[in-house]
């Protein structure tokens, strides 16, 4: 079974940073491409970021430059450090396989952003 535990969210002011961590278990990691995503109060859930079997990355326009996706085989754990923070990424973050349905997304971390 597909197990994704999210932390390092919380309450920043803007200009701050933080890291999230993603442990993932009941899958072969380190063939998977693995992602965050984020959903914010009142707003369809969006891609944030995502990180390849080979390491490739990509990010959503608006987190490009501030937002760094990283990975760690050997624990079975995705990482999203965030920089240079902003009110409008206030969301609810989750990390799970990419292309992963909303219904199989775990309880994610809450980032709060105050200008």
């Amino acid at each position: 079974q597909v197990h994704m535990v999210e932390s390092g969210g919380g309450l920043v002011q803007a200009g701050g940073s933080l890291r999230l961590s993603c442990a993932a278990s009941g899958i072969d990691f380190s063939v998977n491409a693995m992602a965050w995503y984020r959903q914010a109060p009142g707003k369809q859930s969006e891609l944030v970021a995502y990180i390849g079997e080979d390491f490739s990355t990509d990010y959503a326009d608006s987190v490009k430059g501030r937002f760094t996706i990283s990975r760690d085989n050997a624990k079975n754990t995705v990482y999203l450090q965030m920089n240079s923070l902003k009110p409008e990424d206030t969301a609810v973050y989750y990390c799970n396989l990419l292309g992963s349905p909303r219904r199989n997304w775990g309880q994610g971390t809450p980032v709060s952003v105050s200008s």
